[in-house]
């Protein structure tokens, strides 16, 4: 009994050592949410919103594509490399001359650890 319990607590003592967190070189893409939510707009208001990005990694951060799922929504991407540790802005614009609900993707490739980021971009247009 009293190897069985050495055997046990040498196994888990050497499986805690083992499953240390490993830390990857690159760029880090991270974005200040994943749902940018309109919520309830006005018929052809405003439809541009900015969402926060910042490169969390320790190499720069370059965004090779950015496109919206439909011609709806356009989002514009910093065309500059993001330096570790630097944030810049997503500019994100939806058509808002339709009426009714709307659920939309934003897809972002880089050269990040992360390299394919989805936004999603919801909210509903009411009449006048």
């Amino acid at each position: 009994m009293k190897k069985l319990i050495g055997f046990l607590f040498l196994f888990l003592c050497s499986f805690l050592c083992f499953t240390q967190e490993v830390k990857q070189d690159g760029a880090f893409l991270h974005v200040e949410k994943d749902t940018l939510n309109y919520g309830k707009i006005k018929i052809n208001s405003d439809g541009k919103r900015s969402l926060k990005i910042k490169n969390t990694g320790n190499q720069p951060l370059e965004i090779t594509y950015c496109n919206g799922s439909c011609g709806c929504t356009v989002p514009s991407c910093p065309k500059r490399k993001v330096s570790p540790g630097d944030s810049s802005q997503i500019e994100i614009v939806y058509d808002t001359r339709k009426v009714g609900k709307f659920s939309k993707t934003v897809t972002i490739k880089s050269n990040a650890i992360n390299h394919i980021i989805y936004i999603k971009v919801v909210g509903e247009v009411l009449p006048n």
